[in-house]
């Protein structure tokens, strides 16, 4: 009578799955696939963004002038956060006005919407992939969730057309298909959390590039820094005169 027992497993359930039952699966894998490239290449970047951040920032404010600053922070900054912010904003204090409107206007705004249009630039790619990766936990549970109910309506009507309806025969088959509702929460855990660990990793690396970007105005409008300076902060001194006759091209 044991010989008789179907088998059960993964492979019984692949094998009894249907057109519907295959592309759900497939569309799981595709899924992980894709959230698990993006947790590890933003895992990547904003790991060697965290890392690279203090160090670049604190080497651009020791350099002894402008121009020595933004070349120590292009080959500390790897991942092109903070340099593209001070290279806008340089160039934008060096940016002589063309016409009576662009003479018009104050050269503080004028810097002040430069560094915001970059810290928009720079935000949006580092936020890129995240609505992906949100998308794919909040819909994974559900996708898993359609193929376990797909999968117990075949088993019980392949179960009703044999005419044995036994709790053995439909107990197997039923937990087959549940192995669809956990395989959609193992796509769509891992992928919320990642989605919010980068979140609050870049809000705290929008925050400290809104300090800098306070900072870089300051010392291009007054020529010191908003924060305070130890000696060993030569730009802060050294480089006003530099800035200070950047600006005056200007005006």
């Amino acid at each position: 009578m044991n010989s008789a027992a179907p088998t059960l497993g993964l492979m019984h359930f692949w094998e009894a799955g249907d057109a519907v039952t295959h592309s759900v699966a497939w569309l799981l894998l595709a899924m992980s696939l894709i959230s698990w490239y993006l947790i590890l290449s933003k895992g990547w970047s904003a790991w060697r963004l965290r890392s690279g951040a203090r160090v670049a920032v604190e080497k651009f404010w020791n350099a002894p002038d402008a121009d020595a600053a933004l070349r120590t922070l292009a080959s500390a900054d790897t991942e092109r956060a903070f340099f593209p912010l001070a290279e806008r904003a340089f160039l934008a204090a060096r940016t002589e006005p063309r016409g009576a409107l662009a003479a018009s206007v104050d050269r503080s705004e004028f810097i002040t919407r430069t560094l915001r249009q970059e810290i928009n630039r720079i935000a949006s790619r580092l936020e890129g992939g995240l609505t992906l990766l949100a998308s794919i936990g909040s819909t994974a549970p559900f996708i898993g969730l359609f193929g376990t109910v797909w999968g117990i309506y075949h088993a019980l009507i392949a179960i009703a057309s044999s005419g044995e309806v036994q709790i053995d025969r439909i107990a197997g088959p039923v937990g087959e298909a549940l192995v669809m509702t956990a395989a959609g929460l193992a796509v769509a855990i891992p992928a919320v959390l990642a989605y919010n660990a980068f979140t609050r990793v870049n809000r705290v690396a929008l925050a400290e590039l809104d300090g800098f970007a306070h900072d870089l105005l300051a010392l291009l409008t007054t020529g010191s820094r908003v924060t305070s300076q130890s000696p060993s902060d030569p730009l802060g001194s050294a480089g006003e005169s530099t800035l200070a006759s950047t600006q005056s091209v200007g005006h």
